[in-house]
């Protein structure tokens, strides 16, 4: 995610970090190459470009901005979406601290609080499809030879700390309605694993996206044909404003679609994941806790 100071007039002509430009430039100069030589055509046979007419594009460029911004807006749904449900993750993880303060057993406590750490580090892997059992192994080595066989390593961990948590009440070590309380928020992180899962593993309808990506290319390439006989040289000018808005636009939709990445723009979760990791580590007594991250070059990852 770019975390970056309020931009002067000078940053938001040059600056690159977090902007889209990076991805959508070939495409730009290419459309612009077209306009260039469209006008070049027309100047030299103005009569092939007399009885086109801008309307058409204007209509078509109303109704593509439309379809874009319904898009874009569910696009940031997920994004923000997700974002709730890893900062529902926060928030049932410090209530399991501070209900769990009940075990006696400051052993059997820190070993519960250190596998959410490793839940946590197992659902980024696994929303970033990378080793779940490599990011979870440093928090819960005890605990990761009953649920190795799992191909969920991240419900696995809630499911053993739920075991646990269930021992405990039936030998009487904590009461029925502590269990409960404990039991609620592993819950509640079962349910934003859900959350994240289903907005990681359901993109929007690809019918719907190819229908937008290929009516913002065929808009960009036509429409050097209507503005080369108003605008002459300025066409091109025009061209490549109009393309790298709707290329943009189109590119900023395909990269807040999966908000759980490692592209510039999607979810601090590294961060989020430290986050949890101080709160456990200042917990259970632990002397040195480890920094909150930082943003790198304005991207906080």
């Amino acid at each position: 995610m770019i975390v970056h100071p309020k931009p002067n007039m000078l940053n938001v002509l040059v600056t690159l970090k977090g902007s889209i430009a990076k991805r959508i430039v070939r495409r730009s100069i290419m459309v612009t190459v077209l306009a260039s030589i469209i006008v070049l055509i027309e100047s030299m046979h103005p009569a092939f470009f007399s009885r086109v007419n801008a309307t058409p594009f204007t209509l078509l460029g109303l109704s593509l901005s439309i379809f874009m911004s319904f898009r874009n807006s569910a696009c940031y749904d997920r994004w923000w979406e997700g974002r709730k449900e890893w900062g529902r993750i926060i928030i049932e993880v410090r209530s399991f601290i501070r209900e769990s303060c009940v075990i006696q057993d400051t052993e059997l406590r820190e070993r519960m609080l250190l596998g959410l750490c490793g839940y946590a580090h197992a659902l980024n892997a696994r929303l970033r499809n990378e080793d779940e059992l490599k990011a979870a192994r440093p928090w819960v080595p005890g605990l990761l030879i009953k649920i190795t066989p799992t191909f969920n390593i991240s419900d696995g961990i809630l499911q053993e700390t739920g075991r646990e948590c269930s021992r405990l009440a039936q030998e009487n070590i904590i009461s029925e309605w502590r269990y409960v309380t404990l039991e609620q928020r592993l819950t509640g992180l079962c349910e934003a694993q859900a959350i994240c899962e289903r907005i990681k593993n359901t993109p929007l309808p690809f019918p719907y996206t190819l229908l937008l990506h290929r009516t913002i290319y065929l808009f960009c390439i036509l429409l050097p044909f209507a503005l080369a006989e108003p605008l002459g040289w300025i066409a091109p000018i025009f061209t490549a404003i109009v393309s790298y808005t709707f290329f943009g636009l189109d590119a900023i939709g395909d990269e807040l679609e999966d908000p759980f990445g490692r592209d510039e723009n999607d979810l601090p979760t590294d961060a989020l994941v430290r986050a949890i990791e101080r709160d456990v580590l200042s917990a259970i007594g632990r002397t040195y806790i480890p920094p909150p991250l930082q943003p790198v070059d304005y991207v906080l990852s």
